[in-house]
């Protein structure tokens, strides 16, 4: 098979870089958390929390938009998230150092103009633990047979998407696909 259609995208992804999510977030989600709490400016607490809370809920939007419209969407993302599609329980993904320089490039840097610095380390650690919480997710649909019922319905929604094109994006939760009609039922 062609390197090309392996899904294969970088010579980074591995079953290693796939697992190092696992590891790398956990440790800059508490890194970043402490840093926080100990050096934050107590006047400021407050705003940071709130923009921690912002980039948590909005990573919901983020994951939606970014799987609808780019996973689903132009060349080569569309070839690359077709190799998980066809090989669900591989552990294909987007390297940990591609989706760190993103968050980076994306959220902390324009936050940080546009806020200053303590505001973007809060808006940076919800985008952060909203993707890990998204990372968690979709692993455990794939390779987890826990039967619990929230677990249980995320894993049907995600079978949906799996099996007919244009429908059930959000992997987390299904807020954006009710808003925007790509519900299996809409």
């Amino acid at each position: 098979m062609p390197a090309a259609d392996s899904g294969k995208f970088l010579p980074l992804q591995s079953r290693l870089s796939y697992l190092a999510d696992f590891a790398v977030y956990p440790a800059g989600i508490a890194c970043a958390a402490a840093y926080l709490l100990v050096f934050g400016p107590h006047r400021e607490r407050l705003e940071i929390a709130g923009a921690a809370i912002a980039g948590l809920l909005g990573w919901s939007l983020l994951e939606y938009a970014l799987h609808r419209f780019l996973l689903h969407g132009p060349e080569p993302f569309r070839r690359w998230h077709l190799a998980h599609h066809r090989q669900p329980r591989a552990l294909i993904g987007t390297p940990t150092i591609v989706s760190v320089l993103l968050l980076l490039g994306l959220v902390f840097l324009p936050a940080c103009l546009l806020g200053g610095s303590w505001v973007a380390t809060g808006l940076a650690l919800g985008v952060a633990t909203g993707y890990l919480g998204y990372a968690m997710t979709h692993h455990a649909l794939h390779h987890w047979d826990k039967d619990m019922p929230w677990l249980r319905t995320r894993r049907h929604l995600h079978w949906l998407h799996h099996s007919r094109p244009g429908c059930e994006y959000g992997v987390s939760t299904s807020i954006w696909d009710r808003v925007f009609l790509s519900r299996s039922d809409s």
